[in-house]
């Protein structure tokens, strides 16, 4: 898989917060987005998800449009925080998401919650869970149909070390079945996993 952004450029009611995007993705790497809070990185992600559109430039997965590549059940994304049912249960929750493709069992499910590192509350309501368990729930959501590529936007925030560790060994596992995965984060430590990193500033994005 191969994502080619060129020219990419993102304005909201005349107001720039992408110019003139250049840049290439591809899989078996996980890259890194850094930059400080509202500097562009969510809004890149949910261009490249399909969730904004261009507002000129374009945007190509292995040289076809976004929307194909989704309809193919090949990208997963957690952009901003994630929303569940808060009176379903964490399991009951992905179990419902899980019917719309209806592509994976129970089973991968709980594999997921235990990766995530939150089998032990999958019996807990939404609604309970913590801004962490919040979290993990979201990543949960995104690796359990098994995508080719995965977006994750602070997915670490306030998720405790022990979960991280585990969180970040399996898409190190990830990446080397050649998942293309990025990662949006305003702290520096947490893109340590990356093999390639991106600062965000004045509208454009830097290869550091």
């Amino acid at each position: 898989m191969k994502i080619v952004l060129e020219n990419v450029c993102k304005s909201f009611n005349h107001n720039l917060v992408l110019d003139k995007i250049n840049v290439t993705f591809e899989s078996g790497k996980i890259y890194g987005l850094n930059g400080r809070n509202g500097s562009g990185k969510s809004v890149l992600l949910k261009l490249l998800c399909g969730i904004y559109n261009v507002s000129d430039g374009s945007i190509l997965y292995d040289g076809k449009p976004i929307k194909e590549a989704i309809i193919a059940n090949k990208v997963r994304a957690l952009i901003e925080k994630p929303s569940f049912f808060p009176d379903l249960t964490g399991f009951e929750n992905l179990q419902l998401l899980a019917k719309i493709q209806n592509i994976i069992s129970d089973e991968d499910i709980l594999k997921a919650m235990e990766i995530v590192n939150l089998s032990s509350e999958k019996d807990k309501k939404f609604s309970k869970y913590s801004l962490g368990m919040k979290q993990k729930l979201g990543i949960a959501q995104v690796i359990m149909e098994n995508p080719d590529v995965l977006f994750l936007d602070e997915p670490f925030n306030g998720v405790d070390t022990v979960s991280i560790k585990k969180i970040i060994d399996f898409l190190k596992v990830l990446k080397k079945e050649g998942k293309l995965i990025i990662i949006s984060s305003h702290i520096s430590e947490d893109l340590k996993l990356a093999d390639e990193i991106y600062n965000f500033d004045n509208f454009k994005i830097k290869k550091v």
